[in-house]
């Protein structure tokens, strides 16, 4: 007798209860969860989940903070991208003040050029 639905993978455990949605999202968060990621130091991908939100590389044994499902969020993205440029010495108002500059030399040397 052929199947008349597809595997329901980790969340077959919850049968017919709860409805596709919440099933479908519980089967990603526990995808997301047990798969393993690239660590930020020594670039392998050997990052498991401890417990909520602790995060070990089991190469070079790092452990860090991260999400709870995922060890980077697109809060911790954001978070790194403003220590970055405070480190580099420019925030994002003045890396809109340098381009601003850039442009406006940019049609001088134009000008300039024209002129000649």
């Amino acid at each position: 007798m052929a199947k008349r639905t597809q595997k329901a993978g980790a969340t077959a455990r919850f049968g017919a209860r709860y409805g596709v949605s919440v099933r479908r999202n519980s089967a990603s968060a526990l995808a997301k969860k047990s798969r393993k990621y690239t660590c930020p130091v020594c670039q392998y991908q050997k990052v498991t989940r401890k417990s909520v939100g602790i995060w070990h590389c089991n190469k070079c044994d790092y452990t860090f903070a991260g999400g709870a499902w995922e060890p980077f969020t697109r809060a911790s993205d954001a978070n790194s991208r403003i220590m970055r440029r405070s480190v580099e010495g420019a925030t994002t108002a003045d890396m809109a003040y340098i381009a601003q500059q850039a442009a406006l030399d940019y049609e001088r040397s134009l000008s300039e050029s024209e002129e000649e």
